[in-house]
């Protein structure tokens, strides 16, 4: 009973973003189309994590390689996991084995590496390529017109599987790079290139989820919405 007591706003918080979600779709999108809301764990207790499973989370969001493995096992196991931060080559052995989908793909040389190790433990690992659509120098993934080369390099690696783009779109004008994202995604769908699948545009966060569903996002990622604002230690 305590425990509803200390995370009943995350069940507030839940219904709120699952209301507003729906709202959003319902406006901009098209019955049968699916948006998955991920729940971003940075910082978070594996306390509060399980509670917002219990409330119908699915999957969660991973930004840190020692945080995660610091935290997994008191995970519930009945959600997936997707690695969504920036990801060192000589950190991929450690997750390769637990995650759904690694979302920052923006290299051949990282590609090359969880497409060694999925290898080695027999497993096609899906992957989605991180696009700086805004070229910030402060933010990782690729710029926008480097996607296409990066695809056609990776599509021959044998155990990987491109499952579509993810960004981070600069801060304020967001809603310019969402449109900018939507039209590489769909342009790249229409190409059907061999070996790439275009299911999942990941985009939107706390600050912008509504508006990223109306340019096609169909994984919002959020954190400080759903579990409150972040304390660092």
């Amino acid at each position: 009973m305590q425990m509803e007591t200390n995370f009943g706003y995350i069940d507030e918080n839940y219904k709120r973003i699952l209301y507003e979600i729906g709202e959003a779709k319902a406006k901009y999108r098209k019955p049968d189309e699916q948006i998955t809301f991920m729940a971003v764990t940075k910082t978070v207790a594996p306390e509060a994590v399980n509670h917002a499973i219990d409330c119908g989370i699915s999957v969660l969001g991973e930004n840190r390689v020692q945080e995660y493995l610091s935290k997994k096992e008191l995970y519930s196991q009945s959600a997936q996991v997707h690695f969504i931060g920036h990801l060192q080559t000589n950190k991929v052995k450690y997750i390769i084995e637990d995650m759904a989908l690694i979302h920052s793909v923006d290299s051949i040389k990282l590609a090359a590496e969880i497409d060694r190790h999925a290898a080695r433990i027999g497993k096609i690992q899906d992957i989605l390529i991180e696009v700086n659509v805004g070229e910030e120098d402060s933010k990782s993934g690729i710029p926008p017109k480097h996607v296409r080369p990066l695809l056609q390099e990776i599509a021959i690696l044998p155990n990987i599987r491109v499952k579509g783009l993810m960004t981070i779109p600069p801060a304020g004008n967001s809603e310019k790079f969402l449109y900018q994202m939507q039209q590489l995604y769909l342009d790249i769908s229409a190409e059907k290139l061999d070996n790439i699948d275009m299911e999942v545009l990941s985009m939107g966060m706390s600050g912008d989820y509504m508006t990223a569903i109306r340019y096609g996002s169909t994984l919002v990622r959020i954190g400080s919405a759903l579990f409150g604002a972040r304390h660092y230690t």
